[in-house]
């Protein structure tokens, strides 16, 4: 199987672009697309939250190519993308990009870079627990205070950068669970934020 694998951040930006990309990559390599996973969410989103996680990832076999327009179509941080590379690289599922230029495979140089990518993931994690501990340890020898202050509600919530957004859709008849659906969150989560934005 060839996977095309398209990712855009927000719900407002175009997919076509890459889908065309991705087509004349592969007429240009004599490669069918079998099947397209494509979705609109944030990179920052761990694998399991997203289309790559619960679609492509468990469908994936060995001898299987992915086909991507650029790496950074599978995560926004290094760790991530070493991680979803490893993954693939230790059960032979081919991952190519058409910017980046990347050819991973089942050959001895991609077997080296699973390994190698597994051991950066191991040491960035270590490092990013050390750093976070120490500047935790810092700010209360500082005798600031971490986390929300006991009583004090949230001023900034998950939904509140698409607040205008969800405004107008809602009054415009959508439903909670079509936007539910379309922002990647749960109905009672969805209905709980048009309640804090007067929406309801």
């Amino acid at each position: 199987m060839i996977y095309g694998y398209i990712r855009v951040s927000t719900v407002h930006q175009n997919l076509e672009n890459q889908q065309l990309e991705i087509k004349k990559f592969a007429k240009k390599n004599k490669l069918s697309i079998d099947e397209w996973i494509e979705e609109k969410i944030s990179g920052t989103k761990e694998p399991e939250f997203r289309k790559l996680g619960k679609e492509l990832m468990k469908k994936c076999k060995s001898g299987d190519i992915i086909i991507c327009t650029e790496i950074s179509r599978f995560g926004r941080s290094l760790i991530m993308i070493m991680n979803i590379l490893q993954y693939f690289l230790e059960r032979d599922i081919k991952v190519w990009t058409i910017k980046d230029n990347f050819r991973l495979g089942d050959d001895i140089q991609s077997k080296v870079l699973a390994f190698a990518f597994g051991l950066s993931a191991e040491i960035e994690r270590k490092l990013i627990s050390e750093r976070t501990k120490q500047g935790l340890a810092r700010v209360r020898a500082e005798g600031k205070h971490i986390g929300r202050h006991l009583g004090r509600k949230a001023t900034n919530y998950k939904l509140s950068t698409h607040d205008e957004y969800i405004k107008a859709q809602f009054r415009n008849g959508r439903t909670i669970g079509s936007l539910a659906r379309e922002l990647n969150v749960a109905w009672g989560t969805m209905k709980r934020h048009l309640k804090r934005i007067n929406s309801l």
